[in-house]
Order: C-alpha cells, then sequence, then structure tokens
C-alpha cells in the first residue's frame, strides 16, 4: 500500500478510535485541515499555516501514527503562542499518550520509552520545575533534533511578565 493510501486510511481510522479520536477527526474536517506526508526531524508537526504533516516512515505504526495526529490537533487547538511552549509541548504530549495508552494498553514498547512517558503522565503544566524537567525527558524520548530548548517554558507574554517582575 503507498504512503498515500495509508494516510487515507489512518485518517478514517481516526473515527473509530474512540471520543479522542473522533474529536480530532471533527476537528479535522471542519477546519479543513490538509494533512499530509513529509520528511522531518520529527515524526509530525503543524505548520504555520494550520496544516498537519506525519513523516512518511510514521504511518506504518498506525497506533502511534494516530497518537501523533491526535498530538498535532491538540496544538492546532491551543494557538500558536501556546502551542510554541514547554507548556503547550507538555499538554500535547500527555493528550498523545493518554490515546496512544487507551489504543494499546501501553505508552510505548520500548521499556526507556515507557518509563519517560510514566513521569512525564505525572508533571505539572503549571509548574516551572517540572516544565523544565519535561524538556528534559522530551529530549532523551525525542532525541538531540528535537529543539524543545528554543521553546520558552510557558507562552511567551507569561515568560515575559516572569523576567521582567520575578512572578509566576
Amino acid at each position: 500500500m503507498d504512503n498515500a493510501s495509508s494516510l487515507d486510511r489512518l485518517l478514517t481510522r481516526l473515527d473509530e478510535t474512540g471520543p479522542e479520536g473522533r474529536l480530532a477527526r471533527d476537528f479535522l474536517r471542519t477546519r479543513r485541515i490538509k494533512v499530509s506526508l513529509r520528511s522531518q526531524s520529527t515524526g509530525a508537526r503543524w505548520t504555520l499555516f494550520g496544516h498537519i504533516q506525519l513523516h512518511p516512515n510514521q504511518v506504518d505504526n498506525e497506533a502511534y501514527a494516530l497518537s501523533l495526529l491526535v498530538h498535532e490537533v491538540r496544538h492546532l487547538k491551543q494557538g500558536k503562542i501556546q502551542a510554541l511552549s514547554v507548556q503547550g509541548e507538555l499538554d500535547a504530549w500527555q493528550e498523545q499518550f493518554v490515546f496512544l495508552k487507551s489504543l494499546t494498553g501501553k505508552y510505548s514498547s520500548s521499556p526507556r520509552h515507557q518509563a519517560i512517558i510514566e513521569e512525564m503522565m505525572t508533571l505539572s503544566r503549571d509548574s516551572r520545575a517540572d516544565l523544565d524537567r519535561a524538556r528534559q525527558l522530551m529530549r532523551e524520548f525525542a532525541g538531540p533534533k528535537y529543539h524543545i530548548y528554543w521553546l520558552p517554558l510557558f507562552p511567551i507574554g507569561r515568560e515575559i511578565r516572569f523576567w521582567l517582575s520575578g512572578d509566576k
């Protein structure tokens, strides 16, 4: 099966994966979001134009590919400012892995990745220390090409207020 038909099959499967999958598919349909395949340094990404790109190597692992789509839909729902923060990433990672576990019964088949995700699922999205730890765990999980250190912990407006006043 070619990648385009695999992508079509994945999008159709979202409807069959429970409420989270249906909500993601409804969002994609309602907003007419283009989902395409593109080689890149990550498994998937959202674009500034509101599209989602999935790495072609991901389509063969259906459950993980579906979880990546749920992750990227979460970012599009957050908006650019929230999505471009560690807080937004942690929110999307947590949603992705809750969804993946609902499909497979576990976060990962890799014991190392399973342990990383289990810890990440315990972290608060409102704690600077937890967001800093999430950043470390994400990099450990995804590797050095995952540029999480480029993002502020919180959305940029909140970070600027913190830097100027020291308020949290």
